[in-house]
């Protein structure tokens, strides 16, 4: 926000009658020594802090005088040397003002009357509670003051609170103006006019409101700043993450085929479990059978025993001789147990060498489906290494690109060793005359500004210090293209930037400002740059629409400045949108202001700006003159310029020629540039052909290497069944013999079972006992791979629902076996780490889309905070500059001229 007053024909001043509750300072109406004072109002009732008198003794030009002011006089008109800047030094320096603010001398002393050894000043306020009194004394000897309050001693700092107290504001050029002072009046910025006027004619609290907004800003422009860093940074992690994505897909997978892997090998040995079981069960349910045969067989036989019982009690008389006959019995049996003990042995050998073939049948059936498997594999890797072989080499491709690539860059080098050469021609031809002006600029710099000279040699000192990039005063590194537009950019870009330092980044800035600011006690300005470029952002629309006005070329067109310069003017100041126009576009300035709906023009000489009113909605224009250029262009004499013109136009030419030269470089370097990617991205297909092949060949070389050991690994199953059977034959041979001694010695039993139930009922017992052992060997072993606890046997739940929907025959799970296997190798060159950096980030972004939202969430509510605490500022102020602008209107109305203050944005410009 800004002051603007616009007025025609004559110069103003405001006065006291002219501004609400005002304080203002210049009230002396009368002097003894015959100066001559103008009421412009009527006399009226005294407000606090009016002044009522004046006294001074042995003050510049007066020996003893008093002054008695009304209530509304704020001009001291006289002839010259009649002692009117004496009244105003008198009360500035009586109510504590420095000797700055009259622009005279800087010691207080040189205020006492020449020849005298001490003067005095004493001034009279109005208060309701009572006139404040205050007496000044001036002693010359040490430049010492004694100061007083209502008659009693006082120091200055207690006589400035009580002036602070009463609102008056001897610093502000709005309230207390000295004629010495009225040039710098006139080149306070609005921004500054509108400071002063809150600080003068404003409720207290409204000054303080417009710094605490700014302060609110500043922390808000750095909450935007982080809110941008860190969705840039966002940005950036989601495309590095996309970028592995497929990677990481890739990985998972081949994850997804090893795990599948993994659980039909632990699902495999269930299966063999699962496989034996059934078959113990079979040997169970066969026992059974058999136990149910020899009962029947032994109730068969139970009368023929109840006739042994009937005849025993017969055959007593013969007992003695049976009873050796018994004993006989009890040994031929003892002996037909053995030989079944021996023949049950032979049955286990018999098993276990069956049990063996079958073991090796299985591993050559296995080992023959593998074999199949690789065999198909190689088979089709041949065929897709085949149709690529049909193919001519691409080896020598390779080197043909390869060696255009190295004769393109050499070009590349030469092109780039020639441009090099030519832009130091280029800068030779503009060195000295930019060295010259840089050594001009700085010069006044040091005259004008010596804190931000001091500042700057210090930056120079210390870059080292900070790590972004660090600009020197605008002024410096702005470049205008021809002197005659500097008036333009000075015109639109306040002083305070033009000599402002523009940062990179927020903590070289604080860095910079703790030095140069808080330790060095400098007054320096800074800025920072938007945290995204504006530099290139294009204008609202086309130059070529507004050349019907006039119009030349937009502000950003007529300077050269680093990308961060050019962005905080863009953004701060939209140099890209304000168009400078020449004497067509002022002779037809009606009709711009109309059509175009511009709310900042440049004429030739002067500047126009556009608004709205809020209060009529009539569109009111104010112009202004331009002045000349004070920082970016340097006055030098007419020689001295005819010499500059004259370099300037040979280092024009050389420019031009340098120019040219380089067009044809950069077109050469273009058509090379299409090459060489046209000749990369050929290269990357041809070595895209050839690693593919050479992966081929390495598949196919491995896949052999494996099928030669199954090969070699393989079982004869002919002599191996030769081998069981002679084995067998001869178990047969031992059993049959061990059978006929065994039927001699059952024949001599009076009752038996048949043989062949004893002999079954061995072979079963045999065979249940090998089966059980087999299945708990393969429930430990299942148990084992599953990493189940000991002692269960029951698959967990989550492995019986993966379980079920895998093949439930060995057959089938060792052909899917095969296939994941074979689909494994084929994902190569996965790295886990990259997967753990994609999870790692994806969790950072995740976090990071919090703290953002978070962030952004903390600036919406902080500027809503701030929007509010913008009407309780803006409104009070549109009521204030609302009265202002009509006391301001009447006042110029009564000369027969016309003028306005109003209130407006230095942003608003389109």
């Amino acid at each position: 926000m800004a002051l603007q007053s616009k007025k025609r024909r004559i110069s103003h001043i405001l006065t006291n009658s002219q501004l609400p509750n005002s304080q203002n300072l210049l009230l002396p109406c009368s002097s003894q020594n015959g100066s001559f004072a103008q009421e412009n109002g009527q006399s009226g009732p005294c407000v606090e802090g009016s002044i009522r008198r004046i006294t001074m003794q042995n003050f510049l030009t007066y020996d003893h005088s008093e002054v008695y002011p009304g209530p509304n006089l704020n001009m001291i008109v006289g002839a010259n040397g009649t002692g009117k800047s004496s009244i105003v030094c008198a009360i500035c320096l009586g109510l504590a003002g420095k000797t700055a603010i009259l622009g005279r001398g800087d010691k207080v002393s040189l205020y006492v009357k020449r020849g005298c050894h001490k003067g005095s000043v004493e001034i009279e306020l109005y208060r309701k509670e009572g006139n404040l009194v205050i007496n000044r004394e001036i002693h010359v000897e040490n430049n010492q003051s004694v100061w007083m309050m209502n008659g009693k001693h006082s120091s200055q700092k207690a006589v400035e609170e009580a002036v602070k107290e009463l609102q008056i504001q001897v610093g502000n050029l709005c309230q207390f103006l000295p004629q010495e002072k009225v040039g710098e009046f006139a080149k306070m910025s609005k921004i500054e006019l509108l400071e002063a006027t809150e600080k003068s004619v404003g409720p207290p609290e409204m000054y303080n409101f417009h710094c605490e907004l700014k302060t609110c800003r500043t922390k808000e422009r750095d909450l935007e700043n982080l809110c941008k860093e860190k969705a840039n940074f966002l940005e950036k992690a989601k495309q590095r993450n996309e970028r592995n994505k497929v990677d990481v897909e890739r990985y998972h997978m081949k994850r997804r085929h090893l795990d599948m892997i993994q659980m039909l090998e632990k699902k495999k040995p269930w299966v063999e479990y699962e496989t034996a079981r059934k078959e113990l069960e079979e040997v169970k349910k066969q026992r059974e059978e058999m136990k149910k045969t020899a009962k029947s067989l032994k109730e068969t036989q139970a009368p023929l025993l109840k006739k042994i019982q009937a005849m025993e009690s017969k055959l007593q008389p013969i007992e003695n001789q049976m009873k050796e006959k018994t004993v006989k019995i009890r040994e031929a049996s003892q002996r037909c147990k053995h030989k079944q003990d021996q023949l049950d042995r032979k049955h286990k050998e018999i098993d276990d060498i069956k049990q063996a073939l079958s073991l090796k049948q299985t591993e050559e059936t296995d080992r023959q489906k593998r074999i199949g498997n690789t065999q198909r594999m190689i088979q089709d890797l041949q065929r897709e290494l085949d149709n690529m072989g049909s193919q001519e080499d691409v080896t020598p491709k390779i080197e043909k690109v390869n060696a255009d690539l190295r004769t393109i860059l050499e070009e590349k080098a030469r092109l780039d060793g020639e441009q090099q050469d030519l832009r130091r021609d280029k800068d030779e031809g503009f060195g000295e005359l930019r060295q010259d002006m840089m050594n001009r600029k700085e010069e006044m710099l040091r005259n004008r500004f010596r804190d931000t000279y001091q500042a700057l040699q210090w930056l120079r000192k210390n870059r080292n210090l900070f790590e972004g990039n660090v600009y020197e005063p605008m002024m410096l590194v702005i470049n205008v293209r021809d002197p005659k537009f500097a008036k333009y950019i000075e015109s639109h870009v306040p002083v305070n930037d033009l000599r402002a330092f523009v940062f990179q980044k927020q903590r070289d800035m604080e860095k910079f400002m703790s030095e140069v600011r808080d330790n060095q006690k400098l007054r320096v300005n800074s800025v920072i740059a938007p945290l995204e470029s504006c530099a290139n952002r294009p204008p609202s629309r086309p130059l070529e629409s507004l050349k019907r006005f006039g119009f030349i070329s937009y502000l950003r067109e007529l300077f050269d400045a680093p990308d961060e310069v050019m962005s905080y003017l863009v953004h701060q100041y939209r140099v890209n949108d304000v168009p400078v126009g020449t004497e067509k576009t002022k002779s037809m300035i009606e009709t711009v202001i109309k059509e175009s709906q511009l709310r900042m023009i440049y004429t030739a000489e002067e500047k126009y700006t556009v608004k709205k009113s809020a209060y009529s909605n009539k569109t009111i224009s104010s112009n202004s003159a331009l002045r000349p250029s004070q920082f970016l262009s340097m006055a030098i004499d007419s020689e001295e310029k005819r010499q500059l013109e004259e370099q300037l136009s040979a280092a024009q030419q050389k420019v031009e020629d340098v120019d040219a030269r380089m067009k044809s470089i950069q077109e050469q370097q273009g058509k090379l540039d299409r090459r060489d990617n046209e000749l990369r991205t050929e290269k990357k297909r041809l070595s895209e052909i050839k690693g593919k092949k050479r992966q081929l060949e390495q598949k196919i070389s491995t896949k052999q290497d494996s099928l030669r050991q199954m090969e070699q690994s393989g079982i004869n199953l002919q002599e191996a069944e030769e081998e069981a059977k002679a084995k067998i034959s001869d178990v047969n041979d031992q059993k049959v013999a061990i059978y006929t001694k065994t039927t001699s010695l059952s024949n001599s039993l009076p009752i038996n079972l048949p043989f062949f139930c004893c002999q079954e009922f061995a072979q079963l017992d045999q065979r249940k006992t090998s089966l059980l052992g087999t299945c708990k060997s393969l429930m430990r072993r299942a148990s084992e791979i599953c990493n189940m606890n000991p002692g269960e046997t029951v698959v967990p739940e989550i492995l019986r629902t993966a379980f079920s929907e895998l093949p439930d025959t060995l057959d089938e799970i060792d052909a899917m076996l095969n296939e994941e296997r074979a689909r494994a190798e084929c994902f190569t060159g996965l790295n886990e780490a990259v997967v753990e950096e994609y999870s790692k980030r994806e969790k950072e972004i995740k976090n990071m889309e919090k703290e953002l939202e978070e962030k952004t969430k903390a600036l919406n509510e902080y500027r809503q905070n701030i929007s509010e605490a913008k009407e309780r500022w803006l409104n009070p102020l549109k009521l204030l500059v609302e009265q202002i602008n009509e006391k301001f209107s009447d006042f110029f109305r009564s000369m027969n001229c016309a003028g306005e203050v109003d209130l407006h944005s230095e942003n608003e410009v389109s």
